[in-house]
C-alpha cells in the first residue's frame, strides 16, 4: 500500500462529516497531531441537525448500520463507543408497504423474517430466504476484506482467490436476476434490491455483489442513536477534542499553500495553518477545485440520483408507520428508468418514511412527531436543473402530501406544524456535485479500484476521503473511508488482523 512520503506530523482535516471525524480519531490514534476545519457550526457535514420550533431534523442519513466501525473509531483513541452513544437496535429493520395493501415487517433475526416471509408469501419462500441469508453473509465475507475496506494501488490488486470466491457466488452476475434464484415473490424481491438505488444503479444492472447493501440492512441490524442521528457526529468530535484534536468550526478552507508536490498549509478564511498532510473530505469537484488538479479519466464521472426531502414536525402520527417505512409504488423498473435515464420525476413513486420519534420522543415537543419524507428523483446532470426546483419544488411538496394521503396517512397535511424541504437546488447550494447528496454512481467503472483514487497524483501529502472515493456511498463506507485515508497517512500496523464480520453479524447468523 503506497503511504504519503516525507513528515506527517500535523495532519489538517478538512470537513468534519463523518468521514473526516473517523480519519480524525484513527490519526489520533496513531500519535498525529490533528486539526479539523469545518465549515459549518456543527459537526456532521451530510448528518447535519437542524432545530426549528422545538422540532429536531437530522439533515442527513436515516439509517445506521454496522456499529462495529464506529466502536473502532472511538477505540483509536482509547475511548468507547458506550461512553459517549447510546444505540437502540430497531425492530423490525424497516416496515415495507407494498400497492396492493400487503405489509411486510423486515427483521434482521433469522427466525423472526422466516416467521414473516412464511406468513406474508407462503412457506415456500422460506427456504429460499435461508438460502438467500447464508447468500449474503457468505457474500459479505468474500468483499468486506479484500474489495471494500482495502486501499487500493492499482487493479492489479483484485487478482487475489477472494476475487475468484465472489465469482463463485455469483457477485459479478445482475443483482435483480440473483435475488430471484432464491425467492420468487416480486415484492420481497424489491425489499433485497431496493438498496440498489444507494449505490445510484437500478437492480437490473447493479452488481450482484451490491447485494452487500442489503446484508448490512436485513443481516447485521439497523440501529438508531439516542438524540437522532446526529449524535454520532457530535460524539465523534467530542471523542477527538478530549483525544487532542484542535477543532475549528465556522471556518472555510479558501486555498491550499504548495512547496512543488507537498501541501504546506491549509488557508481558511481567518487563518492559516501549517501541515505535513491533509485529508481532504469535501465533494470531489470541491476537493479537486483546492488541489488545482482533476485527475484524467477516459469516461466523464456519473453521479447518483439524487433526493427531495420533506422535514416534517407533525402534532399526530400514524401507527402503521415504524421507525423506517418503506413505500413501494406499483411501478418498479419504469421508476428506474426515470430516475437514471429519462430525467422526470417518478410517476409512481417509491418512498422512504422515516419517524424519528417512533424510537426516541424527545426529538420532538411532547405529544408532537418528526416525520422524514425521502422521495429520490434524479440528479441535476439528467433532470431538472438546481434553477428549476425554485418553482418545482413548491408544487413537488404538495404532490407528495397528496400521495401520502393516497397510501393511508390520512390528515397528513393538516397535521404538520412545521416543515422544511430539501430539493436538488439545496444539495447543489452545499457544493453537491449533480445536485446529489449520493455523490459517485457505483458502476462498475466506478467501483473498487476504478473508483476515484484517494491519492492524488501531482500531489505527495493530500489524501482524499468521504462518499466520492474509497470505498463509497453510505455510512459504513464513509467511516471506512476516513480510516482508509488515515491509514495512507500513517501506514498500518506492524500486526493487523481484522475480522471480515462483526461479531454480532456472525452471531446472529449462526443458525442461518
Amino acid at each position: 500500500m503506497r503511504t504519503v512520503a516525507g513528515r506527517t506530523d500535523h495532519v489538517v482535516v478538512v470537513g468534519a462529516g463523518l468521514s473526516g471525524l473517523s480519519a480524525a480519531l484513527h490519526l489520533l490514534g496513531a500519535g498525529r497531531r490533528v486539526t479539523l476545519v469545518e465549515r459549518d457550526l456543527l459537526p456532521g457535514g451530510r448528518a447535519g441537525r437542524i432545530e426549528r420550533d422545538g422540532y429536531r431534523f437530522d439533515t442527513g442519513p436515516t439509517v445506521l448500520t454496522m456499529p462495529h466501525l464506529l466502536e473502532e473509531a472511538f477505540a483509536a483513541v482509547g475511548q468507547t463507543m458506550s461512553d459517549r452513544l447510546t444505540l437502540h437496535p430497531l425492530h423490525p429493520a424497516y416496515h415495507a408497504r407494498f400497492a396492493d395493501g400487503s405489509g411486510l415487517d423486515v427483521h434482521t433475526d433469522a427466525s423472526a423474517m422466516e416467521a414473516e416471509v412464511a406468513r406474508f408469501a407462503g412457506g415456500r419462500e422460506v427456504a429460499g430466504y435461508r438460502r438467500l441469508r447464508q447468500w449474503l453473509h457468505d457474500l459479505y465475507r468474500a468483499q468486506m476484506g479484500r474489495f471494500i475496506d482495502t486501499n487500493f494501488d492499482s487493479p492489479l490488486a483484485l487478482l487475489h482467490p477472494d476475487l475468484a470466491r465472489l465469482a463463485a457466488l455469483g457477485g459479478f452476475g445482475r443483482l435483480q436476476p440473483k435475488i430471484g434464484q432464491f425467492i420468487a415473490d416480486e415484492r420481497l424481491q424489491r425489499v433485497f434490491t431496493f438498496q440498489a438505488l444507494y449505490a445510484g444503479v437500478p437492480p437490473a444492472r447493479a452488481l450482484a455483489a451490491y447485494a452487500v447493501i442489503a446484508y448490512m440492512d436485513t443481516v447485521a441490524g439497523v440501529y438508531f442513536p439516542e438524540g437522532g442521528m446526529h449524535a454520532v457526529p457530535a460524539a465523534m468530535s467530542a471523542a477527538a477534542a478530549d483525544a487532542g484534536a484542535t477543532l475549528l468550526y465556522g471556518q472555510s478552507v479558501t486555498r491550499l499553500e504548495r512547496t512543488g508536490e507537498r501541501i504546506t498549509a491549509v488557508v481558511t478564511d481567518r487563518q492559516r495553518i501549517p501541515c505535513d498532510a491533509v485529508v481532504l473530505t469535501p465533494d470531489l469537484p470541491a476537493a479537486y477545485r483546492l488541489l488545482g488538479a482533476r485527475p484524467r479519466r477516459p469516461l466523464a464521472l456519473r453521479h447518483s440520483p439524487s433526493a427531495v426531502v420533506l422535514h416534517a414536525g407533525t402534532d399526530r402520527t400514524w401507527p402503521e408507520l415504524a421507525h423506517h417505512t418503506i413505500s413501494f409504488g406499483a411501478a418498479w423498473k419504469q421508476t428506474f428508468r426515470e430516475l437514471t435515464d429519462s430525467g422526470s420525476l417518478m410517476s409512481d413513486p417509491s418512498l422512504l418514511i422515516t419517524r424519528p420519534t417512533a424510537t426516541d420522543a424527545h426529538l420532538a415537543p411532547p405529544g408532537r412527531h418528526t416525520h422524514y419524507v425521502l422521495a429520490p428523483c434524479p440528479n441535476t446532470s439528467v433532470g431538472p436543473s438546481a434553477a428549476s426546483w425554485a418553482d418545482l419544488g413548491p408544487r413537488y411538496r404538495d404532490t407528495l402530501l397528496r400521495e401520502l394521503e393516497r397510501r393511508g396517512l390520512t390528515g397528513f397535511a393538516d397535521a404538520v406544524e412545521t416543515e422544511l424541504l430539501v430539493t436538488p437546488a439545496d444539495w447543489t447550494a452545499q457544493g453537491h456535485a449533480a445536485g446529489t447528496p449520493f455523490s459517485v454512481a457505483h458502476t462498475f467503472p466506478q467501483t473498487g479500484p476504478f473508483r476515484p483514487r484517494n491519492l492524488v497524483r501531482g500531489t505527495t501529502n493530500a489524501v482524499l476521503a468521504g462518499c466520492g472515493t474509497t470505498p463509497g456511498v453510505g455510512v459504513p463506507t464513509v467511516l471506512i473511508s476516513g480510516r482508509l485515508a488515515a491509514l495512507r497517512i500513517t501506514g498500518p500496523p506492524a500486526l493487523r488482523h481484522r475480522a471480515a464480520t462483526p461479531l454480532s453479524a456472525a452471531t446472529k447468523d449462526s443458525s442461518a
